[in-house]
């Protein structure tokens, strides 16, 4: 056990650390959503994730998104990857830098537990939600997170009894509602909620 570990043994007992060591979270997109709730689940205890995305970090980014001025033009999910060893050095962490597609998600995650959706395209979140649901793994996704001031209209909604979308699931990301650091970290820690205490509660009911 690790210096970090060691830590956060202070507020989770040795059994619910074990057990979500072993927990695989996919998460599907590296940017605002995805690299903020992926802090927050490491941060949590998970360590054994896999990550998805096509996209190198941009100064545009850096806004929101869990990168530093010096990764800009590093693949996200290798700056993500090497950001989340920095907190805790055991993580297990399956890095692809590929556009994810209906012919490619069973492969890379066919193995994980649950999946986070952490996309901007409306297609892909489609996608995502039609081919993961049905696989009987939890999958959190997001729905408006624009602008600033509708933190009292953030909200969990359950869709089915594995599916969950955080936001305010009106508000898009545009002009006059840009994406920016607290209404997108505010999702991105709901999504990473949503994942703790979903296993949080397993791990109970086990027990």
């Amino acid at each position: 056990m690790n210096t970090f570990e060691q830590g956060l043994g202070r507020y989770l007992d040795k059994g619910l650390l074990a057990f979500l060591r072993d927990i695989r979270i996919a998460i599907i997109g590296a940017g605002g959503l995805g690299s903020n709730c992926a802090v927050h689940l490491v941060r949590s205890g998970f360590a054994n994730l896999v990550l998805a995305d096509a996209d190198t970090v941009e100064p545009s980014n850096l806004n929101r998104q869990h990168f530093t001025l010096a990764q800009v033009g590093t693949p996200k999910v290798l700056a993500l990857r090497d950001n989340l060893l920095a907190i805790n050095p055991a993580v297990r962490i399956e890095a692809h830098h590929l556009l994810v597609d209906a012919r490619n998600m069973p492969g890379l995650f066919g193995t994980c537990d649950a999946v986070v959706e952490a996309v901007d395209d409306p297609r892909t979140k489609k996608l995502i939600i039609e081919t993961m649901v049905p696989t009987g793994r939890l999958v959190v996704g997001a729905s408006g997170l624009g602008g600033v001031g509708r933190a009292a209209e953030m909200r969990v909604r359950t869709l089915g009894p594995r599916l969950v979308i955080v936001g305010d699931h009106a508000t898009a990301c545009d002009a006059l509602t840009p994406p920016l650091s607290p209404g997108v970290g505010m999702a991105a820690a709901m999504q990473a909620d949503v994942v703790l205490n979903h296993f949080h509660t397993l791990y109970k009911e086990r027990s």
